[in-house]
């Protein structure tokens, strides 16, 4: 099971947030994670193409991940904290002003 650790920047756009726009991150968020746990187990070799997860241009080791027509959340890998389990840190949500400082 990924582990996840969002920053203080995530946690303030996330509050500006509407509760409907929430909800659709939240979603993506938990298609993100079935995905990761299907690649740790070898069932999946990429991620759904809905989320259009890429790397973030500009910002080396930070990508992008699409949760609603002008929502995207920006994300980077971390140290895992369980072994073989990929640990997520939330950098970024919101529309495309987010990659100003992704």
């Amino acid at each position: 099971m990924p582990t996840y650790y969002r920053t203080g920047r995530f946690r303030r756009d996330w509050s500006r947030l509407t509760e409907t726009k929430k909800e659709h991150l939240r979603d993506a968020r938990n298609n993100l994670v079935d995905d990761l746990k299907e690649m740790e187990a070898g069932r999946r070799s990429s991620f759904r193409r809905s989320l259009g997860v890429k790397g973030v241009q500009g910002a080396p080791g930070v990508f992008e991940m699409r949760w609603a027509g002008d929502g995207r959340a920006t994300f980077s890998w971390g140290e895992e904290k369980l072994p073989g389990h990929r640990h997520i840190i939330w950098r970024r949500c919101g529309g495309h002003e987010i990659f100003d400082r992704p």
